[in-house]
């Protein structure tokens, strides 16, 4: 009896130092409160807005000035930066030189004619003797070789003059158009080599063209503005000038390209207009192109978007107080807000601060509205 109480004794005390011995539980944690945020309930608005394409100021004409002829500058006629008109002369290149090579080539035209006119009247008269057989057979033939040889000597005298008649045109240099021309490349006394000397350039100043490229989803939108102008004339199309300021004139399209770049997906796109001056070419500026699509739109505050991966995130609050990430597709900024094509409806309610500190299913506390 004795020996079985010892047993049973040893027994509870193993029980007690395992239990002493076993792991402790962790005190629980106390719950963080719920994210404090501003919501935002999405409704339908009026907007009016524009798109923005950068574009370039292209001249609508534009001739570079080359030399035709090879010699020295000996006339310049004009003052860099001058408007000049069509057919207005610019430059002389050696216009004395070819003027007297010109009038030698027609004196060695007028020699080779006599030559000819002689060639022909000995062959006519031998000819007359060799029918009453009063000159030999070869006598003849003589005559008529050298009358074919006088023949050929007009032919070149002729070719030649038409070449030096042509450098003699070229020796002088006109303006191809009204427009305006630029910093002369070469001064008086200048030595031109021809074909490879550009000597200026002259533009086109009023009206000017501006060039944007439009994206493919775009290209039935602006066909239609190409093909009904009066959907253009209420300031569809304004030009942000470089300082920032809107430039008064309004403008139209006047051509948009064959064919759709492969590469960018976008098409080029050529608008007209009036220049006062402040328009030059090369200019980099962008175009307003106001939306047609006037009417209303669902708008969330800007500040609401978040991007990840190149996509764009709204939270939206739903049911349980709890948020649940909702990709949008965005249209065009207006102002601190931002049109949402696709993923929002009216009467959604958006997070629009405290963005930062949400995920996916965060319960949060709709402290403040906007």
């Amino acid at each position: 009896m004795g020996k079985a109480i010892f047993k049973t004794g040893l027994f509870v005390s193993g029980v007690v130092l395992f239990a002493a011995c076993g792991p402790k539980k962790a005190p629980e944690q106390p719950k963080a409160p719920p994210a404090t945020v501003a919501v935002y309930e999405v409704k339908s608005e009026r907007a009016v807005y524009y798109d923005n394409f950068p574009a370039t100021i292209t001249p609508l004409n534009q001739v570079d000035l080359k030399a035709q002829v090879t010699g020295y500058i000996t006339g310049v006629y004009f003052t860099d930066g001058q408007h000049v008109r069509k057919g207005q002369k610019l430059y002389d290149i050696d216009r004395q030189q070819y003027q007297a090579n010109y009038e030698q080539a027609v004196a060695n035209l007028n020699v080779a004619k006599s030559a000819q006119a002689k060639a022909q009247q000995d062959a006519d008269r031998y000819n007359d003797l060799l029918k009453q057989d009063a000159i030999a057979r070869q006598k003849v033939d003589y005559a008529l070789a050298d009358l074919q040889s006088a023949k050929m000597q007009v032919a070149a005298a002729q070719a030649n003059v038409s070449r030096v008649s042509n450098d003699l045109r070229f020796s002088s240099i006109y303006a191809p158009f009204d427009g305006t021309i630029g910093i002369s490349q070469a001064k008086i006394g200048t030595l031109v080599t021809a074909n490879a000397n550009v000597l200026n350039t002259v533009s086109s100043d009023n009206p000017m063209a501006v060039d944007i490229s439009v994206d493919q989803k775009e290209v039935p939108r602006f066909i239609q503005l190409q093909q009904h102008p009066g959907l253009g004339t209420d300031s569809t199309f304004t030009l942000q000038l470089p300082d920032n300021s809107v430039y008064s004139k309004t403008g139209r399209i006047t051509l948009i390209d064959r064919a759709v770049d492969p590469q960018t997906g976008t098409i080029k796109t050529r608008l007209v207009f009036e220049n006062d001056g402040r328009l030059k070419p090369g200019m980099s500026i962008n175009v307003r192109a106001k939306n047609n699509n006037e009417g209303q739109f669902i708008l969330a505050p800007y500040k609401a978007v978040v991007e990840q991966m190149g996509e764009y995130f709204v939270f939206v609050v739903r049911d349980s107080s709890k948020v649940s990430q909702t990709k949008v597709t965005l249209g065009t900024r207006i102002n601190d807000k931002i049109i949402i094509k696709d993923g929002l409806k009216e009467g959604d309610k958006v997070v629009s601060e405290g963005v930062q500190k949400l995920k996916e299913g965060t319960v949060v506390n709709t402290g403040a509205k906007q």
